[in-house]
């Protein structure tokens, strides 16, 4: 299976692509280069983001800790000039300290809403498995509806807003497991793995050359594109086609989680609808106005990893979601 998201380029545009369309993309492609002045070998976890806020979706990135996920999404922001704010989420966490509260003014009597820091374009919710499931929930409306409602009073969030969420590998210790129901309103899992010998040289050679990684601004790091950018590729997006031979495609491949003998919960149609957007907004990048099986296949890995859960006895065996997501796109026949 060849995953979009373990480093490849974005690919060349076809001929047909229109001046305004390249020019969109020149500058999200710009964005990759940019956020490699500060991370290096992490070009597919940065191509992933870039689909996920094409598609209005929200990201997960795992790894261990110390592989730049933070230092990742913060450079993003800077490079689209999107306000981005951080929570770190430890096990004493509120709700409250996410979204916001009501708070009491003693001078007019009265309570004021003081709005938290999901009131952004681009939340890092940093070490999100850190915190007890009750504040974890506290994102579940904001994810799906794009806003915060407070006694009873909805909210709305800026436009555009993701969550990038960081998490330390399950079997850490202090980490509370995401519930299926916050995992499903993932756009995509991506994970972010060691660096290669050649890219670990390269990360302390900038650090010897005097490279501070909270001091983006004297990394070089400039903004190459805007949320009018976004908006107008998100636009675009809309547009691609989807063919019923591809939507069957991608219906079968996420139905053949569900019977699949080494899980026990498959994909659901919300995440057949999340395979379907990712798709479409990596067949744009391409340069193509219609999505093929092949860009159903590079995101499928991204899409559904998070969706489906391993029986015990296939964990035992080491099993894992990306060898079963492999194996039902082996097992469904392709569209011609």
């Amino acid at each position: 299976m060849t995953d979009v998201t373990t480093g490849t380029a974005f690919p060349t545009p076809s001929p047909g692509a229109t001046a305004d369309a390249s020019r969109l993309r020149a500058s999200l492609a710009a964005v990759r280069a940019e956020v490699g002045k500060a991370v290096v070998g992490q070009d597919g976890a940065v191509t992933g983001l870039i689909i996920a806020l094409l598609a209005r979706g929200h990201v997960l990135l795992e790894g261990v800790p110390g592989v730049a996920k933070t230092l990742l999404v913060r450079s993003l922001s800077q490079a689209l000039s999107l306000d981005t704010k951080r929570v770190q989420f430890t096990p004493d966490l509120m709700p409250g300290d996410v979204t916001g509260s009501l708070v009491y003014d003693a001078r007019s009597a009265e309570f004021s809403f003081r709005a938290g820091p999901v009131f952004t374009n681009l939340l890092l919710a940093d070490e999100i498995n850190r915190t007890p499931p009750k504040t974890q929930a506290s994102l579940l409306e904001a994810m799906e509806e794009r806003q915060v409602s407070i006694d009873g009073v909805p909210r709305p969030l800026p436009e555009p807003f993701i969550v990038a969420a960081t998490q330390n590998p399950v079997e850490y210790e202090g980490t509370y497991p995401l519930p299926e129901a916050q995992l499903d309103r993932f756009l995509l899992k991506l994970t972010v793995p060691l660096p290669s010998r050649e890219d670990e040289f390269g990360i302390l050679s900038r650090h010897a050359d005097g490279f501070d990684p909270h001091d983006l601004a004297a990394a070089g790091i400039r903004p190459v594109a805007t949320a009018a950018d976004l908006a107008a590729g998100r636009d675009a997006v809309r547009l691609v086609r989807v063919a019923p031979e591809v939507i069957a495609y991608i219906v079968d491949v996420c139905r053949a989680t569900r019977s699949s003998p080494s899980l026990s919960l498959g994909v659901s149609p919300r995440g057949a609808t999340a395979l379907m957007a990712a798709a479409r907004a990596w067949a744009w990048l391409s340069g193509r106005d219609y999505v093929t099986p092949d860009d159903v296949k590079a995101l499928a890995g991204p899409a559904l990893r998070h969706r489906v859960r391993l029986r015990a006895e296939a964990e035992l065996e080491g099993v894992s979601a990306d060898s079963v997501v492999s194996g039902v796109l082996a097992s469904v026949p392709v569209p011609r």
